[in-house]
């Protein structure tokens, strides 16, 4: 058993399935308080109702929350909820995720659909709890992202490529700008690729995956306050490594910025 993390609040997104969930339940076990966000609070219930029977883990420890990333209203209000609950939150892992579509699909707020619910809607959650996320010694964002952002051009003229679609470049792109994201110094993150799972996005992968309970603890280790890490850090599983060169450039740091504020309607 590894060191306690009771005491800490951590909120994961898309911690209903895969690596979100075992995610959760890795840092349950730790002691820590999980906020567990599903897109139905039917889905989140479910979950939290599975660690109780399957891991035996103590209710008190879970916090159940909804909202669907596919509208950025919903984010704002999971936000707020969480604000005024808690009024400190030690962690939060930006892990929610879709593999984008066969067709080029726009959300309600007329976002490509896997450009929001995997970049922008963490962008405006992470900007949502800037309060609450504590500077306390080992407050963090930890993003989890993908090998295949090294793959993705953020298209600045066309973000929600509507001129040239293809699902692969779509996700990468929303990859890359969560990759990206870490290096914005208002708050101290980092990304980890967990590895290629066994999880809803294998087929985006195309080969045979590790169980997700495998590449979760890549993303704990990183929610340790034991664990030292550099604002802007990309983990490759457990190692340290260069993220692509875009992700660490502060002219595309502060351009996805500007971006990003205003496709959520927020100025940065």
């Amino acid at each position: 058993m590894s060191a306690s993390l009771s005491g800490r609040t951590v909120l994961v997104t898309g911690a209903t399935a895969g690596i979100g969930y075992e995610t959760a339940r890795l840092l349950a076990r730790r002691g820590a308080v999980v906020l567990l966000h599903g897109r139905t609070s039917e889905e989140a219930q479910a979950a939290t109702d599975r660690l109780i029977a399957t891991d035996g883990i103590d209710s008190g420890l879970l916090r159940p929350l909804a909202a669907d990333f596919v509208r950025l209203e919903e984010v704002e209000n999971l936000a707020h909820a969480v604000v005024r609950e808690y009024r400190h939150l030690d962690v939060l892992v930006n892990n929610a995720a879709i593999a984008a579509p066969e067709r080029h699909t726009l959300t309600a707020d007329g976002n490509e659909v896997a450009f929001q619910v995997n970049f922008l809607a963490h962008y405006l959650l992470t900007n949502l709890l800037e309060p609450a996320l504590t500077s306390d010694p080992g407050g963090r964002v930890v993003n989890v992202s993908s090998s295949l952002h090294r793959t993705g051009a953020i298209q600045w003229n066309d973000p929600q490529r509507v001129r040239r679609y293809s699902r692969l470049a779509a996700y990468a792109q929303s990859q890359l700008a969560l990759t990206v994201f870490a290096a914005d110094p208002r708050v101290t993150a980092v990304s980890v690729n967990p590895g290629v799972c066994a999880t809803g996005l294998l087929p985006l992968y195309g080969h045979e995956g590790a169980p997700a309970a495998e590449g979760a603890q890549h993303v704990v280790r990183l929610c340790d306050p034991a664990i030292e890490i550099v604002n802007g850090a990309y983990y490759d599983r457990s190692e340290r490594v260069a993220p692509a060169p875009a992700a660490t450039e502060d002219r595309t740091v502060k351009r996805l910025n500007k971006l990003a504020a205003l496709l959520v309607g927020h100025t940065a």
